[in-house]
């Protein structure tokens, strides 16, 4: 039902990211989803690798601080409006969203999908009122180790 993500909180600085990537590359990790938020002095990455446990540790192992968060991810028509009717949905039905992000699939589950993570207000209770209006959840095993 949900996804683990790894946050990172990053200094920004040149090279910082490549050091970062350079680490899970290291491990075999591979990275199927990312997204920063920055500020001026750091930031706030946000990942989806197929092995989180395994990206916690070696990431927290180079010194980063690191945080491991579940959020949900779900399976969209990849066509126009998909993004909206969900948006508009979890709205209609009181469902907050922290924030979003979208991710690629490497071998992509069906060509016609695209897929979304998100961090929601009161997740269990939104899982449930997602699932109810018909939205596919995205599995953990279909994604993580």
């Amino acid at each position: 039902m949900f996804v683990k993500q790894i946050s990172v909180f990053v200094e920004n600085k040149l090279g910082r990211l490549a050091e970062i990537t350079n680490v899970l590359g290291k491990e075999q990790i591979n990275i199927q989803a990312m997204s920063i938020a920055d500020t001026t002095d750091f930031g706030i990455l946000r990942l989806i690798v197929d092995a989180p446990q395994a990206a916690f540790d070696a990431l927290k192992d180079y010194g980063l601080t690191v945080k491991e968060t579940e959020v949900v991810a779900v399976s969209l028509d990849n066509t126009p409006g998909a993004l909206s009717d969900i948006l508009q949905k979890l709205f209609d039905n009181d469902i907050s969203i922290e924030y979003i992000y979208d991710f690629a699939f490497a071998k992509p589950v069906d060509e016609r999908t695209a897929t979304i993570i998100m961090r929601l207000g009161d997740q269990e209770k939104s899982v449930e009122k997602i699932k109810k209006l018909g939205f596919k959840l995205v599995e953990t095993k279909d994604v993580q180790k």
